[in-house]
């Protein structure tokens, strides 16, 4: 009997403390809430802590950083583009009891922060044109500054074509009066906005399918650039070519001449020192030479009418 008792006590304690205290580790806010309200102030300290069993119940709420996703948006810039914005955030819970009285729980809060954050997207990005949206700095201008500066001559350089809209606000600085705007209207549910980020930027589609057009138009028209430079190149070296040729052959004409002059000075001058020393026989090599071309490659035998004391017989016909 005493052992059953003892059971049931003990089986009631347990229940009694199961009920009655409860562990808030470092990540999260504890809040006590009776009957539907809460009761004290938010234990945010890590540990052991007790509250009324069965009457009363423990809501925790998240201390750390927390992510947002919104849905993609077709917004209209200030300049008339239409563009599909993206957009990513971090917020965090500042004001526990206050969120608990307001929102109830992170799922009510992320109705209240679609609503709040998509609504200050498209005001900040219908208020600025694309480029702001876009670019953070103007660097681009002293980029191709440095560009112009550092082309060398005979360098082919890419046109940038169409006018270069300078940067006022810029990306990020929008991304801050967004958090801002938005921190404003949900400090009242406890909430605030640490950070905003566009995540992506793009045109909408029709938009996009003419912006593609006009790239695929601007590098065909540099690419007829580059090949009507090249074809220029191309015409300056084939000149060149065409006069180093000329050149080439003009002096290796000139040169044949005077080796072809001066070899026929020597010959000459031979034929002279052999006549003089034996004309009988510079007459007979002539003659035998003379006989030679005469008869040279005649299929038919060859017919002459010639007199019996012609000279050009004279070797034939002597003893």
């Amino acid at each position: 009997m005493k052992s059953t008792i003892f059971l049931i006590v003990l089986f009631v304690a347990f229940v009694v403390a199961k009920t009655s205290l409860f562990i808030v580790d470092e990540g999260r806010h504890a809040i006590v809430v009776q009957l539907g309200n809460p009761v004290g102030n938010p234990i945010s300290a890590a540990g052991l802590y007790f509250k009324l069993p069965f009457i009363q119940e423990v809501r925790f709420v998240e201390k750390r950083i927390l992510s947002w996703d919104g849905d993609p948006n077709q917004i209209t810039t200030k300049d008339k583009k239409f563009i599909g914005v993206d957009t990513t955030a971090r917020w965090r819970i500042v004001d526990p009891l206050l969120f608990i009285k307001k929102v109830q729980n992170e799922y009510g809060a992320r109705s209240r922060l679609d609503a709040v954050l998509d609504s200050k997207t498209r005001e900040a990005i219908s208020n600025h044109n694309l480029v702001e949206a876009v670019r953070n700095t103007n660097n681009i201008f002293e980029e191709l500054e440095s560009l112009k500066n550092n082309q060398s001559q005979g360098d082919i350089e890419e046109e940038v074509t169409g006018e270069i809209e300078r940067v006022e606000v810029g990306r990020e600085k929008i991304s801050q009066i967004i958090a801002e705007s938005a921190s404003k209207d949900l400090l009242d549910l406890g909430i605030e906005v640490v950070d905003v980020q566009l995540r992506r930027i793009s045109y909408e589609k029709s938009v996009e399918r003419k912006v593609y057009e006009r790239m695929i138009s601007e590098r065909n028209r540099i690419a007829e650039k580059i090949r009507s430079i090249g074809q220029g190149e191309k015409a300056k070296i084939e000149g060149r070519l065409s006069k180093d040729l000329q050149r080439i052959q003009s002096e290796a004409y000139k040169t044949s001449q005077i080796i072809r002059g001066k070899g026929e000075a020597e010959s000459i001058a031979i034929y002279a020192k052999a006549l003089t020393k034996d004309p009988q026989l510079f007459e007979f090599l002539r003659t035998m030479e003379a006989y030679k071309k005469t008869f040279k490659n005649r299929k038919k035998p060859a017919q002459f009418i010639l007199s019996d004391n012609a000279k050009f017989l004279k070797f034939l016909s002597e003893e």
